[in-house]
C-alpha cells in the first residue's frame, strides 16, 4: 500500500528530512543512497523554473523508489500563487506521504493547500486527509504566526524552520555556529511543542560533517528530535545524534530504577550520579526509553544508517 511506509514511521520517528533537487538524477541517486528517514525532492529553489516540468515527471519515479527503499517520500512544491498548482497536478499521482509548503507566512496558505490536496485525493481515490502538509517557516512573519499556521489544518503533523531564507529575511549574517538563528530555533520549537506538532530543525548549510554533528547535538539539547539536511553525507551524522545510544539508554534506566525504588521507600526523589532525580527528570528518562523502543520497531531505524 502507498501509505504503509509513512504509517510504519510516523512523524515523531522521522529524524532526518533530506532535500534534493527535483530534476537532477545524480543528486537524487545520492540522496536515496544516504537513506534519510524522509526524502524530499524540491521543485522550488532546488529546481530552476525551466526544469520544473521535467522534475515533476522525475519525482513520480523517485517517490516509488523511496517506497521500495523503505523511505518516507515527500515533495516540496512551489507556493500555490506561483507554480504550486501545476506541481500538485503531477506529483500527487505519486501519492507523496507529505507535501512541504515553502514560504509559509500565514495560516490561510495552509488552508488553501489543504483544499487543493483534497481535490487531488478525491480525483485519484487517495484516502481523504491521508496526505500530510509540512509548512516551511522561512520568514519573520511566518515565525510569529507559527502557532496559527500549524493549527490551520489537521494534515499538519510537523513543521520545518528554515536557515538561509530566515537569515536573509532578518538581515542576519550567517555563520557555522548558527548564533544568528538562536532565538528563531527556540521560538519555533516552543510554538510547535505548544501545538503538539513535530518541530523540524533547519538544515546545516555548510559542507563539513563535524559542524553538522555539532549543530545536531545542540538541536537535540534544545529539544528537537528531527532535523532537515541538504547534504546527503550529513544524514548518517544526524541520525546517529538523534538515535538514543546504548549509554544514554543505560543511564535512563538507572534513573527510572532509582526513582521507582525511592518512591517505593517513601522518598520524593533519588540521586543518580550526583543528579537529584525528581519527577520531570524521571519522565524524560521514560520518554527516552520509549523513543528508543519505538525506533527499534521501525525497519532500518536502529543506528545511523540502514
Amino acid at each position: 500500500m502507498p501509505y504503509s511506509v509513512a504509517r510504519r514511521r510516523p512523524p515523531h520517528l522521522r529524524r532526518t528530512w533530506l532535500f534534493c533537487p527535483g530534476a537532477d538524477a545524480a543528486a537524487q541517486a545520492a540522496a536515496l543512497d544516504a537513506a534519510p528517514d524522509v526524502l524530499i525532492p524540491d521543485l522550488e529553489d532546488f529546481t530552476p523554473p525551466a526544469l520544473r516540468p521535467r522534475g515533476r515527471e522525475m519525482i513520480l519515479a523517485l517517490l516509488e523508489k523511496c517506497r521500495k527503499a523503505g523511505l518516507v517520500g515527500a515533495v516540496r512544491v512551489n507556493p500555490l500563487a506561483a507554480e504550486g498548482r501545476n506541481d500538485l497536478g503531477v506529483v500527487m499521482q505519486a501519492r507523496p506521504a507529505a507535501v512541504l509548503l515553502p514560504k509559509t507566512g500565514a495560516p490561510e496558505q495552509v488552508v488553501e493547500l489543504d483544499r487543493a490536496i483534497t481535490d487531488h485525493e478525491r480525483r485519484l481515490t487517495i484516502p481523504t486527509g491521508s496526505t500530510e502538509i509540512v509548512p516551511n517557516v522561512e520568514t519573520a512573519a511566518g515565525l510569529v504566526a507559527t502557532g496559527a499556521i500549524v493549527r490551520a489544518s489537521a494534515r499538519v503533523k510537523a513543521c520545518l524552520v528554515a536557515a538561509e531564507d530566515m537569515a536573509a529575511d532578518l538581515g542576519a549574517e550567517r555563520g557555522p555556529d548558527g548564533a544568528e538563528l538562536a532565538y528563531v530555533r527556540q521560538r519555533f520549537l516552543v510554538e510547535c511543542v505548544a501545538a503538539g506538532v513535530v518541530a523540524i530543525d533547519a538544515p546545516y548549510t555548510f559542507s563539513d560533517a563535524e559542524g553538522a554533528g555539532a549543530e545536531a547535538r545542540h538541536s537535540r539539547r534544545l529539544g528537537y528530535r528531527a532535523k532537515s539536511a541538504v547534504v546527503p553525507a550529513h544524514v548518517a551524522v544526524i541520525n546517529a545524534v538523534l538515535t538514543p545510544d546504548a549509554e544514554a539508554i543505560a543511564r535512563a534506566r538507572r534513573i527510572v530504577d532509582a526513582f521507582d525504588a525511592a518512591r517505593a521507600a517513601g522518598r520524593d526523589r533519588a540521586e543518580v550520579e550526583g543528579i537529584l532525580v525528581e519527577v520531570p527528570t524521571y519522565l524524560n528518562a521514560k520518554r527516552l526509553i520509549a523513543r528508543y523502543v519505538a525506533l527499534r520497531g521501525v525497519p532500518g531505524a536502529h543506528g545511523s544508517r540502514r
